[in-house]
């Protein structure tokens, strides 16, 4: 585990479309924070830093499309990790997420590390880039 230990700032989050069309989920300056502790556990949070605030109204009276507007634009799980080196990848056991079905899931990312740059590959087409915190 030891070589992805640390704390590391979101780059860029890229995903490639069929038709060749690079685009930015969270935007072209996204915001975020991955933490992966010795102790085997892990954090991630990924924001889009232009998310329109949400009214200042009682819980109850926010209705169900700022709600799925505001978390579209927001991800975040925690749970522990093992790194499988010889093969490059990375696996999330999540233990709680903003999506519920994904809670219990293994999250499997192919990782490339040159340095304090770390590149994961969630799925085909996507490419998150972090670089390390010192």
């Amino acid at each position: 585990m030891g070589t992805l230990t640390g704390t590391w700032r979101l780059v860029a989050f890229e995903e490639t479309l069929t038709g060749g069309e690079c685009i930015h989920p969270y935007g072209e300056h996204p915001v975020g924070l991955l933490i992966y502790t010795d102790t085997g556990h892990m954090s991630v949070q990924i924001m889009h830093p232009n998310r329109r605030p949400l009214p200042e109204l009682a819980p109850e009276e926010i209705g169900a499309d700022l709600v799925k507007e505001a978390v579209a634009g927001f991800t975040g799980f925690c749970g522990t990790y093992q790194v499988d080196a010889d093969d490059q990848v990375v696996i999330h056991h999540v233990q709680c997420h903003i999506l519920p079905g994904s809670v219990g899931k293994d999250l499997k990312r192919k990782y490339e590390l040159a340095g304090d740059r770390l590149v994961l590959r969630p799925s085909a087409g996507r490419v998150v880039t972090w670089e390390r915190l010192k």
